[in-house]
């Protein structure tokens, strides 16, 4: 906890990620597997005034166009992070637009941006839960936003304490993660709240390297 509170405040700004999201909300996958992305793409079909932002687990070229393909299946346009990278001018070039509204999602297919970009969500979900183990719970909710994980995270425990202080939920299937993201949109209130106490779970457990050093010295 002591050191995702370090990356956050150690976090540099990435003004592309800002350009994209924009006034909208964002939504972050961070760590991104095929189960999750099978549950939440679907979901935000639904919910296009949200932004997507995917950052996978695995970033290969087969798991990249797999994503890509559920997207645009799904009536989004894609973006590569690296590609906006090269050329900025894709974030404010024009779509062409086929019939309905077309949501937007951004793939970051690099490293080492995912802890700095949390910070431009209004709910994250952590990959893994459904597979192999959750990743870094902390690494969200230090942003004070909601989020949400599969069931695989007995493991984990800063992930079970964000469950019993309510500021992550689990989710075994796509009726679970409708049921939460539908109140999450609904309820501003209880938006807030879930986020605060995200944030303020990692805040209040944070000090254990200054107390071992102070146990050490007595």
């Amino acid at each position: 906890l002591d050191r995702v509170i370090d990356i956050r405040n150690a976090a540099a700004p990435l003004p592309l990620v800002e350009q994209f999201v924009g006034d909208a909300p964002c939504f972050i996958a961070g760590s991104s597997w095929g189960p999750d992305e099978e549950i939440y793409i679907p979901y935000f079909a639904k919910h296009k005034d949200w932004k997507l932002i995917i950052a996978p687990h695995v970033i290969s070229e087969t798991h990249l166009k797999d994503i890509e393909k559920l997207l645009q299946e799904n009536g989004f346009d894609t973006l590569r992070y690296t590609e906006v990278e090269s050329d900025p001018e894709m974030l404010s070039a024009p779509k062409e637009r086929s019939e309905g509204q077309r949501g937007e999602a951004l793939i970051i297919n690099c490293f080492g941006k995912l802890s700095s970009i949390y910070r431009y969500g209004k709910v994250a979900l952590v990959g893994g839960g459904f597979g192999v183990g959750i990743h870094n719970v902390p690494e969200a909710a230090v942003y004070g936003i909601p989020v949400l994980f599969g069931p695989n995270n007995q493991r984990f425990r800063e992930a079970r304490q964000l469950l019993s202080e309510g500021g992550s939920f689990e989710i075994h299937n796509a009726s679970d993660f409708t049921s939460t993201m539908d109140r999450l949109l609904t309820d501003e209130a209880f938006l807030r709240q879930s986020g605060e106490r995200a944030g303020s779970y990692v805040k209040d457990n944070s000090g254990a390297a200054d107390a071992v050093l102070a146990a050490i010295k007595l």
